[in-house]
């Protein structure tokens, strides 16, 4: 049984002060999570720290973004091991944003989440079709392409990865997949993985993302290969958020 995982990520939201209300109101909402699950908010660099001081309770925390080198000229970017060193347990790796706005290739993104394993995180690997790519029936072959090659290098640590399967046309515009829709893209995926590593893709959580809200990740959940949920807008407000983690 694949324990599934919920994380809010946060994007470029909250200040430290408006982040460390925002958990405190969740940890009052949420003062308990089902042992069949995990749940994680992954906050702005400037207020993790401020986030991971503030009594732990049931919720874990993790990062948007890192770089993969541990220390070096590299102007405003973020080692894994100060992320763990604050005590992240998860990043956000090749999220959509990143792949069309700062021109993140597979091959990179393989490279982050390699340096994300090394420092004894686990790395969310964002994958997903654009509706153009849907619409001229490549979503299938376009999903999977990023699959393996931002899986490459990794075969062997396959069940510390976290797969989010997130389409772009759904992200943020208030469409969503079908729980069908979702769960065939999932499956497919599952079977990408068999194909690279075996049984250990039944071990593998994969996610789903976009628009995901409380009126429908009750049937979302109930799919057999969707794992969790990586929650945007929705993660900004405490209760919303903790029926999402709480989904039935």
């Amino acid at each position: 049984m694949r324990k599934k995982l919920i994380a809010g990520n946060w994007k470029m939201h909250k200040t430290i002060a408006e982040a460390v209300a925002l958990i405190d109101a969740l940890h009052a909402a949420l003062p308990f999570v089902p042992a069949d699950r995990d749940v994680v908010v992954c906050p702005t660099f400037t207020a993790l720290s401020s986030i991971a001081a503030r009594p732990r309770g049931p919720i874990g925390i993790g990062a948007q973004n890192v770089y993969p080198e541990s220390h070096g000229a590299f102007t405003g970017e973020i080692s894994p091991a100060m992320l763990a060193e604050i005590g992240c347990a998860y990043v956000i790796v090749g999220h959509s944003e990143r792949r069309a706005m700062f021109g993140e290739s597979d091959a990179f993104i393989a490279k982050k989440a390699a340096a994300v394993l090394a420092a004894g995180m686990s790395p969310i690997i964002c994958v997903g079709e654009t509706k153009q790519e849907r619409e001229s029936g490549r979503a299938q072959s376009v999903v999977l392409g990023q699959v393996a090659g931002s899986l490459a290098g990794l075969e062997g640590r396959l069940e510390d990865v976290v797969i989010a399967y997130e389409p772009v046309w759904a992200i943020g515009t208030g469409l969503t997949a079908t729980a069908a829709d979702a769960q065939t893209m999932h499956a497919a995926i599952r079977a990408e993985l068999r194909r690279i590593g075996g049984a250990a893709a039944e071990r593998v959580r994969i996610q789903y993302g976009g628009s995901v809200k409380a009126d429908n990740v009750d049937e979302l959940m109930a799919q057999p290969d969707i794992d969790g949920a990586l929650v945007g807008g929705a993660a900004l407000v405490a209760e919303g958020f903790a029926r999402i983690a709480n989904y039935r």
